[in-house]
Parts: C-alpha cells; structure tokens; sequence
C-alpha cells in the first residue's frame, strides 16, 4: 500500500503523512491532513524544549492549553519564539 502523501504545511512539500491524527479533536485531524511526519518528528523536539524551559506539567490544564497554542502556532501560524531564558546547546 502506498503511504499517504500531504502538502506539508510546515515544510512546504508533498512528504509523507502521519498514520492516524495525532489527537482526536479538530486540531488532530487539521493535523493529520496538513502534516509531514518529518514536521511532526520536529515538532516532537520543539515541544521537549518547551516542556523543559517552561517546566511543564502536562497533567495541568493550563499547561495543556499552552502546549495547543504553541502546536497551532509551530504548524498554522507566526512559529514559535524561544523562551526568554532560553541558550541552544553548543554544536560539537
């Protein structure tokens, strides 16, 4: 079978989709349908920083509110701006 291919909104190319949509809201399936599974995988990396800088708890509301605002913002809007505290890691 051939796998699913997507305008990638992020990435701006046809690339592979994800499986499934990765929630099961209108955001998930927004998702789902505009999505490479390579924005996906580095969307994976932005939210371990967010989470860290941020110190997080996915387990609270609100910071699950935040998580949706900062997605909706990485894929469908202005992108995401770093943490005011925020130093990248030094490259080896």
């Amino acid at each position: 079978m051939a796998q699913r291919m997507v305008k990638c909104v992020k990435l701006g190319k046809m690339l592979p989709g994800l499986a499934e949509p990765p929630f099961t809201n209108e955001l998930g399936q927004r998702i789902y349908e505009n999505v490479s599974e390579d924005a996906w995988r580095q969307w994976v990396e932005q939210l371990k920083m967010i989470m860290n800088e941020y110190r997080l708890n996915l387990a609270d509301r609100e910071a699950q509110k935040f998580v949706r605002q900062q997605m909706e913002a990485y894929f469908f809007g202005e992108g995401l701006k770093p943490p005011p505290d925020y130093v990248p890691p030094e490259k080896k």
